[in-house]
């Protein structure tokens, strides 16, 4: 009898009843989706670089480190020299070392300078290698590797050429027009920053900043010559991998004491563990109002 009582009551209110249904759902809904965005995130922030035992950059918050240098955001306050990324690779600890070069961009996405171990050492969704969906690494100081998404997003494919911009905004007046790049493949996608990425090497990158007599062209000279560049007065930062992970902390302790100049060594996972620090207190708040809205839908 109460069941048959329940149900004509609801058949009598079935607007007032389906919009009742309607505002829980959506509730649970939001409170499920937003435990589910906050987890996909980390993960995501996890599993961009693998394999990596320490970021070097000079000196630095070891937040801010890792954030300009593994997910391209913001920007380096200050480089650290050449010499500096030459002793650290000498160390019989090192397996082998990634440099980094930041500070240019092509139609809103960044550039990268680096050496063609990146393609080699980089790893991310903990032991994933980079792969390419056309053509292959660059070869010599004219060529640039695509992400996946600048392609797609731009058209571009493989031998097409792009003209990089200085600065790192979505809008440049300082287009190096002189010297193009030809691109030579296009990596596979990766769901980490490598996608919104343009990869050139650091002799291309330091071509195109080196000064020179007006009408001077000194990539194309480099190209047409064989001649030899000079190497980049300074980096963005250093990925680094060791024969051993038991001897990141001395490694850490040796680089963050370094004679030469102020540099900074940073554990990724131990950096990574800081920033969930930090936004912590907004992922609470966050649920604590998608459960309150859950309350309220009750």
């Amino acid at each position: 009898m109460i069941a048959w009582l329940a149900l004509r009551s609801l058949r009598n209110r079935w607007v007032t009843a389906g919009l009742t249904v309607l505002s829980i759902a959506l509730a649970v809904a939001l409170l499920l989706g937003v435990e589910r965005i906050r987890q996909a995130s980390r993960e995501g922030f996890a599993a961009t670089v693998s394999g990596t035992d320490l970021v070097v950059g000079a000196r630095a918050s070891p937040v801010h480190l890792l954030l300009y240098s593994v997910f391209h955001i913001g920007n380096a306050t200050n480089n650290l020299r050449w010499d500096s990324y030459r002793a650290i690779a000498q160390r019989p600890e090192v397996a082998w070392i990634i440099p980094l070069s930041l500070g240019d961009s092509h139609r809103g996405y960044r550039v990268l300078g680096t050496s063609p171990e990146y393609f080699t050492h980089y790893r991310f969704a903990r032991d994933r290698r980079l792969e390419f969906t056309q053509g292959a690494a660059f070869a010599n100081a004219g060529q640039a590797v695509l992400g996946a998404e600048v392609a797609a997003s731009l058209g571009y494919r493989s031998g097409e050429s792009i003209v990089i911009a200085h600065g790192e905004g979505d809008v440049s007046f300082s287009l190096h027009e002189r010297h193009p790049f030809t691109i030579s493949g296009v990596l596979a996608r990766t769901g980490t920053p490598v996608d919104r990425t343009v990869h050139v090497s650091l002799d291309g990158l330091e071509a195109l900043h080196e000064e020179s007599a007006p009408g001077a062209d000194p990539l194309t000279a480099l190209l047409h010559s064989g001649g030899e560049i000079s190497t980049p007065r300074t980096l963005s930062a250093l990925l680094v991998g060791l024969h051993s992970r038991g001897s990141a902390l001395a490694m850490q302790r040796w680089v963050n004491e370094f004679a030469g100049e102020p540099l900074t060594a940073v554990l990724p996972g131990v950096a990574l563990q800081e920033v969930w620090e930090i936004t912590g207190a907004a992922e609470r708040a966050l649920f604590a109002v998608s459960a309150l809205v859950a309350v309220v839908g009750l």
